[in-house]
């Protein structure tokens, strides 16, 4: 499939998978994600301001300041039990809601931390091309970056729902450009100073011979580490211990199809390679400059598309664990496809290598 004709796909399956809510489901054809994530969803968003729908962007937005208002009490409760050093009981605005806004009752993990800050840093870069056009903006900056303020250092699961026990450094990153947001949108100085003292933690306690470590105490890696620098900015691309990371990311971590696998030992569908993250790598690729591997990492990409142009989550031709395949199939279905994410993903990375 050509270039031009895998963005019109990916612009539908987007505009497809957009309830009339405004919420971007995840995956409208695999059940288990039928719902919005924030962090999903404030990639996609960002994909569909730069590829010229700002009003799919706005759409979501506007969802997105709908809940965190009528979540407002839960994110409330957080930060006062945060601090006075006592359990959250379940009081804490969800990683995800279902497309009309109703918390998901179900027992899947739904503490993550990185979703909030993912969306502060889309919705900043909406409002910076579309200033003061979203209402009750500001109330909803001020409540999430004051609940991460407070609450960035608590154990949170992963942006891959795993490990809720640990302070992973990528939700940090997401924190860190989420306040850096929140900081600007809000023309706060105490934000700033916050997201500062996110940066230092992560620079004293985040790394590991050099570079960054998947989360603290531990010397894994987790390909989610390219958000520390594209595009939360907590490093920037070209800093040294940028450089060391994704180098060791991409040796460890490529896989023999070539694309881009979450972390040594995933046995989710088998452990494959991801066409969201590979796409992710190429946009750090165009940061730094180095064109040429970013344009392999979108060919790649392309070449994964099946007949339909859609972008699945993950390749299994060459995955870690093949018997873990079976496992997945049996509970969940065939691996999910399309998924938003990969196909704004895709559209980003696109856009990053679109001549000046």
């Amino acid at each position: 499939m050509s270039e031009d004709s895998l963005h019109e796909v990916s612009l539908r399956v987007i505009r497809e998978g957009q309830a009339p809510s405004g919420a971007y489901v995840a995956a409208p054809s695999f059940p288990t994600y039928q719902f919005s994530w924030f962090r999903d969803s404030a990639f996609i968003a960002y994909a569909m301001q730069l590829s010229g729908d700002a009003q799919s962007a706005r759409r979501f937005h506007e969802w997105a300041i709908g809940v965190i208002l009528k979540e407002a009490p839960q994110a409330e409760a957080a930060i006062a039990r945060s601090r006075a050093h006592t359990p959250l009981n379940g009081s804490f605005i969800r990683a995800r809601y279902t497309a009309d806004g109703s918390v998901a009752e179900d027992q899947w993990p739904n503490f993550q931390l990185d979703g909030l800050g993912s969306w502060l840093w889309s919705v900043r870069a909406y409002d910076a091309a579309h200033r003061g056009s979203l209402p009750g903006l500001r109330e909803a900056v001020d409540i999430v970056a004051r609940y991460l303020g407070q609450l960035w250092q608590t154990p949170c699961y992963d942006c891959w729902e795993e490990r809720g026990d640990q302070v992973h450094i990528s939700t940090l990153a997401a924190i860190y450009g989420g306040l850096a947001a929140g900081a600007a949108l809000l023309g706060s100085s105490a934000l700033a100073s916050q997201a500062t003292e996110v940066r230092a933690f992560v620079l004293q306690n985040g790394t590991v011979d050099g570079r960054l470590r998947k989360y603290l105490g531990s010397q894994l890696l987790d390909a989610s580490l390219l958000w520390v620098a594209t595009p939360f900015r907590l490093l920037e691309p070209e800093h040294p211990v940028m450089r060391r990371t994704v180098d060791q990311l991409v040796n460890s971590l490529t896989g023999p199809g070539g694309g881009l696998r979450r972390y040594l030992g995933d046995t989710y569908y088998g452990g494959g390679e991801w066409l969201l993250l590979t796409a992710h790598l190429g946009w750090y690729w165009s940061e730094v400059g180095e064109l040429e591997r970013a344009r392999r990492a979108m060919a790649w990409v392309e070449g994964e598309a099946d007949a339909q142009g859609h972008l699945a989550e993950q390749v299994l031709e060459s995955v870690q664990f093949p018997d873990r395949i079976s496992e997945w199939t049996a509970r969940w279905g065939a691996v999910a496809n399309p998924l938003l994410w990969s196909h704004a993903s895709y559209q980003i990375l696109r856009h990053a290598l679109l001549p000046s």
